[in-house]
């Protein structure tokens, strides 16, 4: 699997989830199985640009090549003039944005709202390709089937994609219409495929191996891409390359594994984010990896109410501790907690 001159070790992606796949949660997923992560949607907004959301968005230190920066915006001018400015600052691979169905988003003619215009679609990808090529960066496109289901026009729009220069495509297997509700399609994803020869990653509803491996048999894609089935779960990557490669399901994970995947998680996310900030969007993800396991609301109440690192960070090694030993949590955790 190749973007452009960058060679991945599997077809297994990342979907960029805006507040999800900051950097922390890129760098366990690539550890976890994950050959391609795509940062946050980044504005091209150029009086955003010094904000702390955007700045944190923009962070790379640390995470593996190739790094994919996903921009978002309305203006032809000011995405190719975003695009070159991620790639100032260490984007090898720019992605755009016409995929996302966020109502603030499309309510200002973005993400998928775009798809509804065919001709600025096509201005944008001609604007970001022009302004990538120079410096031998892809450029790479992520969209929906359409806007809604009468207008399903995401083959002629990958068709143009193709032609002014897009090195590939993404697709979510619905229209904007539909934003996550109801069942992902993947007979539109599979006629893009056989219509052009870039790429083609298909995305939406892969939440397990055997979903990845029937979605790759149907569509023909390159690639899969996994959002939010990855939400407290990163090491669904490594099984659906086991299951890809054997045909056989991975042990779950031991409580022992969970427990240093989420203190290194932990770690990165405080580094990047700050005590304060950080304790409270860590919570989301805390909640995440434990909403199946005993005794998870009684962790949940637990964490939310703390305000440091350290009582985080101690909440979990307890909490899983307390699995490993065949302790139930609740009594464990609390009792600890308690000292």
């Amino acid at each position: 699997m190749h973007i452009g001159p960058y060679a991945l070790p599997n077809n297994l992606f990342v979907a960029p989830m805006a507040g999800v796949t900051d950097r922390p949660f890129r760098m366990l997923c690539k550890q976890l199985g994950a050959g391609y992560a795509v940062s946050e949607m980044v504005t091209s907004r150029p009086d955003l640009r010094d904000s702390l959301k955007t700045s944190r968005r923009a962070n790379h230190d640390g995470e593996t090549a190739p790094i994919a920066v996903q921009i978002a915006g309305t203006d032809a001018q000011m995405m190719a003039d975003a695009a070159r400015y991620n790639i100032d600052r260490g984007a090898q691979i720019i992605d755009i944005n016409m995929g996302c169905p966020a109502k603030k988003v499309c309510d200002k003619w973005a993400g998928s709202a775009l798809m509804q215009d065919e001709g600025l679609a096509l201005e944008i990808i001609e604007a970001v390709v022009a302004a990538c090529t120079p410096h031998g960066v892809p450029a790479t496109l992520k969209m929906r089937t359409g806007w809604r289901a009468d207008n399903k026009n995401a083959p002629r729009l990958a068709s143009l994609a193709e032609q002014a220069g897009i090195s590939m495509l993404t697709i979510h297997g619905r229209t904007r219409e539909q934003k996550y509700a109801g069942v992902a399609e993947h007979d539109t994803v599979a006629a893009i495929k056989a219509n052009v020869s870039i790429p083609v990653v298909a995305n939406g509803d892969i939440d397990s191996p055997e979903k990845a491996k029937a979605v790759l048999q149907h569509t023909g894609a390159d690639a899969i891409m996994v959002g939010r089935a990855a939400q407290g779960r990163p090491w669904i990557f490594r099984e659906i390359a086991h299951y890809l490669n054997t045909g056989e399901h991975l042990p779950e994970p031991t409580p022992d594994e969970m427990r240093g995947w989420m203190v290194a998680h932990l770690q990165e996310h405080y580094g990047l984010y700050g005590e304060y900030t950080g304790v409270r969007s860590a919570r989301k993800h805390l909640a995440w990896y434990t909403q199946s396991m005993p005794d998870a609301g009684v962790f949940r109440r637990a964490i939310n109410a703390m305000e440091s690192a350290q009582e985080q960070l101690h909440a979990v090694v307890q909490f899983f501790d307390a699995l490993a030993a065949g302790v139930p949590p609740a009594e464990a955790f609390t009792s600890e907690c308690a000292t």
